[in-house]
């Protein structure tokens, strides 16, 4: 029986092996761009925060009546705005992070560390997906009611908070599962860039963007992350 060229066989397996890297940079690029889209309703929803307090100030002072819950909606998109923004600062590397130490690891040593910290949101960002849903449960089984004039089921402004701290915890973990093959493959510089802190010149380039300015070329942002090992 023949089984083909040894390169041939070498291309298959190297084929088969990247395949799970493959299908979980997919993914990874679904839920970032899921992310993305839950980020600008989170800013959406504080600039309506903004102008419905604003509103409600200028009609108590100048015409006398208040909408009556100012304080409970203002609260639920502000809880809304928060979790639904998670993700994409996840995938944005925006998450504050105290890097001082870390940045100066050997290049092998701060992959593995970037890795550690990844496991350990990930796990936080699904105890507090569970919670969430198991307050959703239990205001949908007690019929809970805002208590306020509002009198709305609660379950409303609960449920797109849980959804928010899902994708989060869902992103979380995909991206630690392609963190852990690719620490397995070796690949420490692929991982140094999906999970360091972003540099000076990213921000740089970032802000300039925003503002509508060309960024003029820079050195590359791995140099300031040390020297690899």
């Amino acid at each position: 029986m023949s089984i083909g060229p040894p390169q041939n066989q070498t291309a298959a397996r190297a084929d088969r092996a990247s395949l799970p890297l493959a299908l979980l940079d997919g993914l990874s690029n679904c839920l970032e761009r899921v992310g993305n889209a839950m980020g600008d309703l989170a800013g959406w929803g504080y600039l309506a925060c903004a102008f419905f307090i604003t509103f409600d100030v200028v009609c108590r002072r100048f015409l006398g009546f208040s909408s009556q819950g100012t304080v409970e909606i203002s609260g639920y998109l502000l809880a809304f705005g928060i979790t639904w923004g998670l993700a994409y600062a996840l995938s944005a590397r925006g998450h504050i992070r105290v890097d001082v130490v870390v940045m100066r690891f050997p290049l092998r040593l701060r992959a593995y560390a970037h890795a550690l910290a990844l496991f350990f949101l990930a796990v936080f960002g699904a105890l507090l997906a569970l919670r969430a849903w198991s307050v959703v449960q239990e205001s949908w089984e007690l019929g809970a009611m805002e208590t306020s004039a509002l009198t709305i089921p609660l379950v409303i402004p609960q449920a797109p908070w849980a959804v928010g701290l899902t994708v989060f915890a869902i992103l979380a973990a995909v991206l630690m599962l392609r963190t852990l093959l690719l620490l397995l493959r070796g690949r420490y510089q692929e991982v140094d860039r999906l999970l360091a802190a972003r540099s000076l010149e990213e921000e740089t380039e970032e802000a300039l963007e925003a503002a509508g300015v060309a960024a003029a070329p820079s050195t590359s942002g791995e140099q300031q992350r040390g020297t690899p090992a």
